[in-house]
């Protein structure tokens, strides 16, 4: 892993791929373990869960489940707007199902709380969060992730489906700017 650049910034090696697979295996074990018997649905958040909700969805084996697909936007260049903008929903029918939110990244907690939110009207039986980063020091949102990769501090990080201004999704590992 090497120094990458991106819209005039530098960023360096954080998290390795195999650092993220591992501990991907981990979720997905936990999930299995904790979903037996319940068919849940997977509901990646596009664009950033992609490369994460795909692994997770694979390492939860003998469950039964099955992903859908959701669009939200928050971020702007290196931070978050506040304001949630839905650009794709979810169709699949909720009522009764687990269903497990699947996030690249869990900061604020606003863009999860609203969109718990609004899948209570669906009436699931539960709602569980997974997700591969999060920034407990960040939350402004009363939020709690029930499968988390990896807790970090308050740094910008791109790669493994994070970006900056929709570049770097496609690095396999995970990259913080540099201070």
């Amino acid at each position: 892993m090497k120094e990458v650049k991106y819209e005039g910034m530098t960023f360096v090696p954080y998290i390795s791929r195999e650092e993220i697979d591992a501990r991907i295996k981990q979720l997905g074990k936990e999930i299995t373990r904790e979903c037996a018997g319940k068919s849940p649905l997977f509901l990646c958040v596009l664009n950033g869960a992609f490369p994460f909700a795909s692994d997770l969805f694979r390492a939860s084996e003998g469950i039964d489940g099955e992903i859908s697909f959701i669009r939200l936007k928050s971020y702007e260049g290196t931070s978050s707007t506040g304001n949630v903008r839905q650009m794709m929903g979810c169709e699949t029918d909720l009522e009764g199902r687990t269903v497990i939110i699947v996030e690249d990244i869990v900061d604020t907690g606003n863009t999860i709380f609203n969109l718990i939110e609004t899948l209570k009207e669906k009436h699931p039986a539960e709602i569980k969060i997974a997700t591969l980063l999060f920034k407990p020091d960040a939350l402004v949102k009363p939020v709690s992730p029930d499968y988390v990769g990896f807790s970090i501090p308050q740094k910008f990080i791109i790669g493994f489906g994070l970006d900056i201004n929709e570049k770097a999704r496609d690095l396999n590992d995970i990259y913080v700017l540099k201070d």
